[in-house]
């Protein structure tokens, strides 16, 4: 495990849109474009072996923009292509702060960044005290029914409070802005407080999204 010591000022960011990444979870990513795949080799060359993952900002005017709040992740796993591409896995390593871009030759965005409020995001796996499962189980049937999702329910019983808020807040079908509320949520609590209320805003709305979750 990665110690605040160890952590770089500045860090290579991958902008992308809806793919979320959180501390102590795991991101697959299918890297081709070139600039991107130059980022993934320079970042296997450094000690920590860290690439940030951030959210185009969507306001008016903010062209190029992306949010002040992202989470690095370190490479743990890859594979290559016959063609050239690369098939990669993050680990969530910590939540970070963009302060300036730097400017440069560099194919790829570079910015300087602040790991300070996210000290947590270091240390052992976070607990939610507040949490009913058997409520949000019964929540999550029937917006899986509604959406006509399947998955695993003896994994999902069985797994973890962290895992479960974590992996459902990265792999459901919410929007870029909603994915954002979810990572900047302070707390394990909090995120599985935003996870409820987006989980019924889309029951209310009734919306058709399908996707199969293995």
């Amino acid at each position: 495990m990665l110690k605040s010591a160890d952590l770089p000022d500045t860090l290579s960011v991958f902008p992308l849109p809806g793919a979320l990444l959180l501390p102590r979870s795991r991101l697959p990513l299918h890297v081709f474009e070139p600039r991107y795949l130059q980022m993934f080799e320079d970042a296997l060359k450094t000690p920590q072996r860290l690439i940030g993952m951030v959210q185009p900002n969507p306001l008016p005017g903010s062209e190029g923009a992306v949010h002040s709040i992202g989470c690095a992740g370190r490479i743990t796993q890859f594979s290559e292509t016959e063609d050239g591409r690369y098939m990669i896995t993050l680990t969530g390593v910590s939540r970070f702060r963009t302060k300036a871009e730097n400017d440069g030759f560099c194919p790829y965005r570079r910015f300087e960044i602040s790991w300070d409020g996210f000290e947590r995001d270091l240390g052992p796996t976070e607990t939610d005290s507040g949490f009913d499962r058997g409520q949000f189980l019964a929540l999550l049937d029937r917006y899986f029914s509604t959406q006509q999702l399947s998955t695993d329910w003896d994994t999902i019983k069985e797994a973890e409070d962290e895992l479960l808020i974590n992996s459902l807040s990265m792999l459901l079908n919410f929007d870029p802005e909603e994915k954002q509320a979810l990572l900047e949520a302070p707390s394990l609590e909090t995120r599985r407080e935003t996870l409820v209320t987006l989980i019924e805003y889309a029951l209310r709305s009734g919306g058709e999204h399908k996707e199969l979750l293995q």
